[in-house]
């Protein structure tokens, strides 16, 4: 075996998801397979045991491939600080920034990066399992790509199109995608799945019928929706995808209110809360739900004085300040913490000084150099673990109470880690104490999961699907 190419006809259509429960299928039938992609644009990164960092679904993937993370799983992370500008993470290291009007034409040595890592992997495994970026129709970039079919036609991949059928339209994106790529590309097209999928097949089979027929490719099955199924996304399109999958909600509830930052980074910090039994989490801009929320947090940022200076404009900022004289609970995580410091010093990712919202007894002073680690420690007894990835570093007041490389005064709460939530015993403990800030009857119950544990659930739900109702031989015989 060597590689074969998920490629989607859009962005968020599965590929992720689908790349992640078809390396747990390889990893059934004992192949050794690795995941790969060359080139993630995402602000939801991990920090790897080695200090590199990487897209957060390729390392969902290396668990799902039984696999140790590593830069050469996404050798090249781009992750968006303006909508003209990503700063570039290259073998897990800052490699400056990418404007806009570069992305067609300046990323050869990005690519030079991206082959010499699939080389290295396809050397040291049986299978390596490609995910392309957005959709190979993009033609406009396609002189410089290196993540689609620049990819496949570089190691003759034969690539298979993901179709997210629930967003609509699936069977002219499937037909157009083939039009669109010239004739050497649409040879690698080997055929498609269709993704969550919802009704009677046999109402949409005539129309895949015809589809194949038109482009001959084949029809590798059809992947029914799967709820409660909603890992560690990578695309900003949606935060919170576990909200159509929650029971209805109950008047005791602990409502937590997380705001959606334009820049918002590493989203993924509220899923454990959001799956904790009688925690409602809602994802928002409203001033009015952050305002009657019991707990509010405020996220990571990419751009961190970009973000506050939104806070302010919307309102919000004012909410959060009026939340905190009166005692109720504000949790700030890496550049959400940062802002309710007292000051922000950043020619970094931004430029200029700025005041905070004046919460925590700490000034902040971006750095050039990053902060990447995987951090352990207690928090109360409990046992604490979870990643750092900022350029600002705080100053925290002498005799502040610390909480976790960050600050605790009265009802406002900063840390500098992030995953720190998925810890289960942590999580419900601190729950537990907030919840008393705001007067919430709410008490951890029983038959709460331990997020690890759900976590791999949702990968064997997935890889359980695709047995059931994709030709997963004919899909990994395809790299034969």
């Amino acid at each position: 075996m060597t590689g074969l190419l998920i490629a989607g006809t859009s962005s968020d259509a599965g590929k992720s998801l689908f790349v992640t429960g078809l390396c747990r299928v390889a990893r059934r039938r004992g192949i050794d397979v690795a995941p790969f992609k060359s080139q993630n644009m995402s602000n939801n990164s991990m920090v790897c045991v080695d200090g590199s960092e990487i897209g957060r679904a390729q390392y969902l993937q290396a668990t799902a491939a039984g696999v140790v993370p590593s830069s050469l799983l996404n050798p090249v992370l781009l992750k968006p600080g303006t909508d003209r500008r990503s700063f570039v993470v290259l073998r897990g290291q800052p490699h400056g920034t990418l404007e806009a009007g570069e992305y067609a034409t300046s990323r050869t040595h990005l690519a030079d990066a991206a082959y010499a890592a699939y080389e290295e992997l396809a050397a040291t495994h049986d299978l390596v399992i490609c995910e392309g970026a957005g959709s190979p129709a993009e033609i406009n970039l396609r002189r410089g790509d290196y993540t689609n079919m620049g990819l496949a036609r570089q190691f003759d991949l034969p690539t298979v199109l993901v179709g997210d059928i629930d967003r609509g339209g699936v069977l002219a994106s499937i037909y157009g995608t083939w039009a669109l790529l010239d004739e050497a590309d649409r040879a690698l097209l080997a055929g498609y799945v269709i993704n969550k999928f919802r009704g009677d097949q046999s109402i949409l089979d005539p129309g895949l019928d015809h589809i194949s027929g038109r482009t001959g490719l084949t029809n590798f099955g059809v992947l029914p929706y799967l709820h409660g199924v909603w890992i560690d996304g990578e695309d900003a399109l949606e935060v919170g995808r576990w909200r159509g999958d929650r029971v209805a909600d109950a008047v005791d509830d602990l409502i937590v209110a997380a705001v959606r930052l334009p820049r918002i980074s590493n989203a993924t910090d509220v899923d454990a809360l959001a799956q904790e039994p009688g925690v409602r989490v809602v994802v928002t801009v409203d001033p009015v739900e952050v305002e009657r929320a019991d707990v509010v947090i405020l996220p990571g940022s990419r751009s961190t004085l970009d973000d506050l200076a939104w806070l302010r404009e919307t309102g919000i900022a004012d909410v959060i300040v009026r939340r905190a004289a009166a005692g109720r609970p504000v949790l700030g995580v890496c550049g959400g913490f940062q802002m309710l410091a007292r000051s922000i010093d950043d020619d970094v990712e931004g430029v200029g000084v700025a005041p905070g919202l004046g919460l925590l007894p700490v000034d902040i002073c971006f750095h050039t150099e990053k902060v990447l680690g995987r951090p352990t420690g207690q928090w109360r007894g409990h046992a604490v673990e979870g990643y750092t990835i900022h350029h600002g570093r705080p100053t925290v007041d002498p005799g502040t109470e610390p909480f976790l490389d960050g600050a605790h005064v009265g009802s406002a709460w900063g840390t500098m880690w992030h995953g720190s939530l998925e810890c289960d015993d942590f999580r419900r403990a601190w729950l537990s104490e907030v919840a008393r800030e705001a007067g919430s009857p709410w008490q951890p119950r029983d038959g709460g999961r331990g997020f690890a544990a759900l976590r791999e659930r949702m990968i064997e739900t997935t890889a359980d699907g695709i047995e059931t109702h994709i030709d997963a031989e004919a899909l990994l015989g395809l790299a034969r």
